[in-house]
């Protein structure tokens, strides 16, 4: 199901496209019969040959230009700004999932009506095609491993020709060789049973192999995210592509007995997660942007100091704790059983998912071709700089 949630649009860059004339007057097409847009402020005479053929050369050119590329403004279709990805971009624990998303027919995609890209404010309408559990297999053309929905980037290319699309998001890698949350399990394991190493002494060695390997998978996946808006019809230029990492869920800093009130791991490994984990996953996606030309938003530190067991309430955290939802057998019966019971755990809340929200709209709307999402008086604010977290 396509989430279309109506939202107030906010101008950018290349919408509306139009002649200025220096006196705050905007020409479209056909604005070359217009004195304004060839005025001088020279004393009048009559134009001499040459003049004239110039003038005349200048607005057949624009008049081409013009008529073979509509302005923006042209467009009636509302404007939308999609996402694409796994859990987090879904709104995996945020909780308020769309219907048919919830485990119905096997479909655990937990489409949030939180989800951030329904909090960025960017265009008239917003679509989640993320899914909880998707990696880069399912985001490209083809397959891929998620049997309940096809292809994202096969869906885009529907969505694309049914809005005029200003912004698409991608957050993706986690699912991938990276595996988040196979290395969560192990650190888990790590703290129930003494006789298992540390998971920063059993995955630490195999980072470099790992995130190397989710790099090639995400590029081809982000590859595919731009032939699909070829497909409908986009050039590079008409819309922004955002490729986003991911908020590290745990902290060392964590209050009272961790393992008692939701966070069954050390703090060493914890800490690791943060300042190590996670940063080089970030690193690993950065140079997917770069390769791809998207736009690269760092989301690192995103949730640093409301991580899961970082506050004595916790709902002032903005990562949810070892999380179980009876709700699941409900919808998805025994099937809940498996993993989806506990799959809203340390995963960012509803409102992570606005404070997100607001931080990826303010990225988009910079000039910014890089930068990171950081804690700032409560809230989270764009900086240019992307800083490493502090041990």
């Amino acid at each position: 199901m396509v989430s279309t949630l109506r939202h107030a649009h906010i101008p950018r860059s290349g919408e509306g496209v139009g002649l200025s004339t220096g006196g705050g007057e905007r020409t479209g097409q056909g604005g070359c019969d217009r004195p304004s847009v060839l005025s001088v402020t020279r004393t009048p005479r009559r134009p001499g040959p040459a003049v004239t053929v110039a003038a005349l050369a200048a607005c057949a050119l624009l008049g081409a230009a013009l008529l073979g590329a509509p302005s923006a403004a042209a467009d009636p279709r509302p404007t939308a700004v999609v996402v694409l990805g796994d859990s987090v971009a879904s709104g995996e624990g945020a909780g308020d999932y769309e219907e048919g998303t919830r485990g119905e027919g096997g479909n655990w995609c937990h489409r949030s009506a939180h989800a951030y890209v329904h909090r960025t404010g960017l265009a008239e309408r917003s679509v989640n095609l993320a899914c909880s559990g998707a990696d880069s297999a399912d985001v490209a053309f083809g397959p891929g491993t998620d049997s309940a929905e096809g292809s994202q980037a096969e869906r885009l290319v529907e969505v694309a020709t049914r809005y005029r699309v200003t912004t698409v998001l991608v957050q993706l890698g986690s699912n991938d060789d990276a595996a988040l949350v196979a290395t969560a399990i192990a650190c888990i394991r790590a703290f129930l049973d003494v006789t298992t190493p540390p998971c920063r002494q059993s995955v630490g060695p195999l980072l470099d192999e790992r995130m190397a390997a989710t790099a090639v998978k995400v590029q081809g996946a982000v590859q595919d995210v731009r032939r699909a808006m070829e497909r409908a019809g986009y050039r590079p230029d008409r819309y922004q592509l955002v490729l986003s990492s991911y908020a590290a869920a745990s902290t060392e800093h964590m209050v009272g007995v961790p393992g008692l009130i939701g966070c069954p791991y050390s703090r060493a490994d914890a800490g690791w997660g943060r300042t190590t984990l996670f940063p080089r996953l970030s690193a690993a996606l950065a140079g997917v942007a770069e390769r791809t030309g998207a736009r690269f938003l760092d989301m690192t530190r995103a949730t640093e100091g409301r991580e899961a067991c970082s506050r004595p309430d916790p709902a002032q955290e903005w990562q949810r704790r070892l999380t179980v939802d009876p709700h699941a057998f409900a919808y998805g019966g025994l099937d809940a059983a498996a993993y989806h019971v506990a799959a809203e755990s340390f995963h960012p809340s509803a409102a992570g998912q606005a404070a997100f929200g607001g931080c990826v709209g303010e990225f988009v709307r910079s000039s910014l071709a890089s930068a990171a999402c950081v804690p700032v008086d409560g809230g989270l604010q764009v900086q240019r700089t992307v800083q490493t977290p502090a041990a």
